[in-house]
Parts: structure tokens; C-alpha cells; sequence
């Protein structure tokens, strides 16, 4: 079974309780960060933005309340979990506005150069191969169009990184497990951010991608970082 075939099953299996124990584990601080991330995408002017790795929809959701005039298109591989954010969408109102369907982000089923802006929001380190996502995603982009990426890091302080990986190896997984009923969704997560290739590694990847003027904003004591590079 491949990567991308892993997640699929992972997060089809925890999609009902994914909203829950995301803003739980994170104290909620990760809807700041959303928060933060669209504040920099809207800078740009987008009008239509493609959200990948959408998962419920919950950025998607942010950015189009935030902006009303703004076209959004969520793109995921886990079936449940969009059929959660399709529930959250009609209920905010705006099917008109947001449109969540299913596909691979390393095979998006779009024209080149059709959106303004793309966002991903702790999606990318679920990529089978994250060049191969990034050239993608540059691919679709309009060209002046920009790609903005939220993502965990590991925090460089000695004593903060020392409680931070407390929690995220001993405390998340344990605390993940019990409310989700999910042996392994939850210890998979500490370990794809300990894997992932963070800050200046992933400014490489996007400059490897084709895209130039990246650079990145940590966040919250280097939990983690908003990514921002454009397209030529």
C-alpha cells in the first residue's frame, strides 16, 4: 500500500472526530494560524483560490467567510472527511462559493495557470512525494499567483522543544487514540512532522518546485511556520 493509499484510510477513519481532536490537541491555536494565513493570501487579491489537502474544509470555510467575494475549490483524497466539510459548507451557507471534491494532489485534475493563489494547511508532509505535489501545485497557479503553507515545526529553544515533544510524542498519541479509537492516526502525526523537511529545507523544495521570492513566518515558539513563495 502505498503512502498516499495510508492516509486515504488513516483520516477516512478519524473524519468524524477529526474536528474535535484537532482544536483540542492544539488548544485551539491552530484556528489562529489559519487566521494568520489568510490575512497574507488576501494581500494578493485572489479571487480564486484552490485549498489542498482540504480535509473538512475548515480553511476553506475561513477564507471565504473572511472574504466575501472570493471563490474557493477544496481538493482531498479522504472521502469522509469531505463529506464532513461538505456538511460544514451547506450549513455556513456558501455552496455556492466553495466547491470540495475529491483527488491527489500530486495529480490535480485542473487546467495549468487556473487559480489565483493556493493554500495548504498541514497537507504537504502527507504528500507521497512532496516535490512532486509542489510542481503540481506551481503548475496550476496563475503565474504572479502564490502559494501559501502552514505546517508544524520543531521549535528550537532547548526547553520548549523538550516539553513540545512531551506532548506531541508521549501525550498526543495517547490522548489521539482514546477519543478517536484509532490505533495509529495519532502517532503517525509526530512522526511526519519529525520527518518533514522544515524551514530552509522547505523553501528549498519550493524553489526546486519553480517558485521564487519564498520565505516563511514562525509561529507560537516554532510549533510551526506559514510558508509564502510566488510564481514567476
Amino acid at each position: 500500500m502505498s503512502k498516499e493509499q495510508q492516509v486515504e484510510a488513516m483520516f477516512n477513519g478519524i473524519a468524524s472526530r477529526y474536528d474535535f481532536l484537532n482544536h483540542l490537541l492544539s488548544f485551539g491555536i491552530d484556528k489562529i494560524w489559519r487566521r494568520r494565513l489568510i490575512k497574507k493570501l488576501l494581500k494578493n487579491n485572489p479571487n480564486n483560490v484552490l485549498d489542498v489537502a482540504t480535509g473538512t474544509g475548515d480553511l476553506a470555510i475561513a477564507l471565504a467567510k473572511k472574504e466575501l467575494g472570493i471563490k474557493v475549490t477544496g481538493i482531498d483524497i479522504a472521502e469522509k472527511m469531505l463529506q464532513v466539510g461538505k456538511e460544514k459548507v451547506k450549513k455556513a451557507r456558501l455552496r455556492d462559493r466553495i466547491t470540495l471534491c475529491k483527488g491527489s494532489s500530486e495529480k490535480l485534475p485542473f487546467n495549468d495557470n487556473s487559480f489565483d493563489a493556493v493554500m495548504v494547511a498541514f497537507g504537504v508532509r502527507n504528500f507521497e512525494n512532496p516535490l512532486n505535489g509542489l510542481s503540481e501545485i506551481f503548475r496550476v497557479v496563475k503565474n504572479k499567483g502564490a502559494i501559501h503553507v502552514l505546517e508544524f515545526t520543531s521549535p528550537k529553544n532547548w526547553l520548549f522543544r523538550f516539553i513540545y515533544r512531551f506532548y506531541f510524542l508521549r501525550v498526543l498519541p495517547w490522548l489521539g487514540r482514546k477519543i478517536s479509537g484509532h490505533k495509529t492516526a495519532y502517532s503517525y502525526l509526530p512522526n511526519s512532522v519529525q520527518e518533514f523537511a522544515e524551514r530552509e529545507k522547505f523553501l528549498e523544495l519550493l524553489r526546486l518546485a519553480g517558485f521564487q521570492n519564498t520565505r516563511y513566518t514562525i509561529q507560537t515558539f516554532g510549533v510551526a511556520a506559514i510558508y509564502e513563495a510566488s510564481k514567476p
